[in-house]
């Protein structure tokens, strides 16, 4: 009698052990699983204050340099922030505009890494501006009014008027070097934030591609190139890209799970708060 009340005690105590060793490998399996999954990110920029910024003019295709005041912003904000976050990359892809080019060769160089393979795509350009090339944004707002250059500038659909060969940078933008590379058929005489969102959408798919493969991508472009990746990045309807603005220089880091190709969370911009929210409201005005 002793030996079967001790049996049947020790079978209980058996499966009490039993069950909670079971609890406590699910519960570490359930960990691991959460710290084994892979991750990438990605981080997408707009280049350093242009000369053209600077001057407050529609910029568009021109070639403009980077202001004294972009270099700057590339090495003090920029690439500042990227170190501070300890980010590293093994590939960049900017446009084929010098804006874009510089900017990434600037951040490069100050985060130690000037080595790293470099695309220059000309499918990251600047949305074109059209005959906008060159003028004043606040001209243009006095003699259009400021609704219709917000049209221009921020509506989905808004198009500016055809650049014409009277414009004076007609002849610097197709005779550019630099673009030899587009198709004939696909060289923009203007361009909506439609057609823009729609030309970076294949060199889009590319990119994301090799961010699930677990190559680390820094991409340096420009407002609206930023604003089409954004869209495609976080499946922003036409509605809601039309609100968003994006500061010069500003990092923005997004997270992917590798096996999915989800998102995790959402942008992360890095730097100063207030910095931030002064220059994107800055960007989303004409201007003076």
């Amino acid at each position: 009698m002793f030996s079967k009340k001790v049996s049947e005690s020790s079978l209980v105590a058996y499966q009490n052990v039993s069950e909670s060793l079971h609890s406590k490998t699910v519960s570490i399996e359930s960990r691991n699983s959460n710290l084994i999954m892979k991750t990438n990110r990605l981080v997408l920029l707009r280049h350093g204050e242009s000369e053209f910024n600077l001057r407050n003019l529609f910029c568009g295709w021109h070639d403009a340099p980077l202001s004294a005041s972009g270099l700057e912003e590339a090495r003090t904000i920029a690439a500042a922030n990227l170190i501070a976050a300890k980010l590293v990359f093994d590939k960049v892809y900017c446009s084929t505009l010098s804006r874009s080019k510089r900017s990434a060769e600037v951040i490069l160089s100050e985060m130690k890494c000037s080595f790293l393979p470099t695309v220059s795509d000309w499918r990251l350009n600047e949305r074109h501006y059209g005959n906008l090339t060159g003028a004043n944004k606040r001209d243009m707002a006095n003699r259009y009014g400021e609704e219709q250059v917000q049209f221009w500038r921020r509506n989905y659909d808004g198009l500016p008027p055809p650049i014409e060969t009277s414009n004076k940078y007609f002849y610097h933008i197709c005779n550019n070097p630099a673009f030899q590379a587009v198709p004939i058929d696909q060289f923009p005489l203007t361009e909506s934030m439609r057609m823009c969102v729609d030309r970076v959408s294949p060199v889009w798919s590319e990119i994301r591609k090799e961010v699930l493969e677990g190559i680390r991508v820094l991409i340096v472009v420009h407002g609206t190139v930023t604003r089409a990746l954004v869209k495609h990045i976080e499946g922003l309807s036409e509605e809601q890209i039309e609100k968003v603005n994006i500061p010069n220089s500003v990092p923005i880091v997004y997270e992917f799970n590798m096996k999915t190709g989800e998102l995790i969370g959402g942008s992360k911009y890095l730097g100063d708060a207030k910095y931030i929210e002064k220059m994107t409201e800055k960007v989303a005005g004409i201007g003076n």
